[in-house]
């Protein structure tokens, strides 16, 4: 992308990509038509870290298929405070619309932020499969992620920082057990090794990933996008 010299630490980190790997790695790939559906990381928020891409993994993936195929048409509909429900609401119609032949779907993390989530998870799981497979019969390929999980939030208030991990891992796992079920090309990075290592991964606000957590995400989207096309 014409940026890896400003990518100082990015380049060097063991768990992003290195310079000029993300062009070998898409070489060829076969979609035109990007979609983008979801919440606040769908949508972008980002605290930037010197020496990684300023975009987050969303856009930043965008950007890199962009860049190997330049006629690539992309649609962002991400918008924060968003629940599955809402997501399904407000961003379907609009994304079936667009025709993509490859959609990103994030949401659910605010479904799971807040008390109860273990009552609702079977209805997010539904909500879930509803935005999925209208995209798939449309001829999207569908990309899902199970987000980073942190062992602790300790800028959350103590009474939800513990219950947020839990809720989130859950999350996670639902996510990633719906992703096989439903043939998804699925994104695992809620157990990723940067997590077990103590990495700081998470930005000012304690909750949304840091420009280091973003590179890494956009690492393993690309990669895992890669063995989608060697496999096509």
């Amino acid at each position: 992308m014409g940026t890896d010299s400003m990518l100082t630490a990015e380049v060097s980190d063991p768990f992003c990509l290195a310079a000029g790997e993300a062009t070998a790695l898409l070489a060829g790939h076969p979609w035109h038509r990007f979609a983008i559906l979801g919440d606040s990381v769908a949508e972008g928020l980002i605290d930037p870290v010197d020496g990684y891409h300023p975009l987050a993994f969303p856009d930043r993936v965008r950007a890199e298929l962009l860049h190997e195929r330049p006629g690539l048409a992309s649609l962002n509909l991400g918008r924060r405070n968003l629940r599955a429900a809402e997501v399904l609401d407000t961003q379907l119609g609009p994304a079936l619309e667009f025709r993509p032949d490859l959609a990103l779907v994030i949401c659910g993390a605010n479904d799971a932020m807040r008390p109860g989530y273990e009552s609702r998870a079977d209805a997010v799981d539904t909500t879930l499969t509803a935005i999925v497979r209208p995209l798939q019969d449309a001829g999207a390929q569908v990309m899902t992620v199970s987000l980073f999980v942190m062992p602790q939030y300790p800028s959350m208030p103590a009474w939800l920082g513990p219950a947020f991990s839990r809720r989130m891992t859950l999350l996670g796992r639902r996510t990633a057990a719906l992703a096989a079920t439903l043939g998804t090309i699925h994104v695992d990075l809620a157990t990723h090794p940067a997590i077990a290592l103590g990495e700081v991964l998470t930005g000012a606000d304690g909750l949304h990933g840091n420009g280091r957590s973003h590179a890494i995400a956009a690492a393993e989207m690309i990669r895992r996008l890669s063995r989608e096309i060697q496999g096509a």
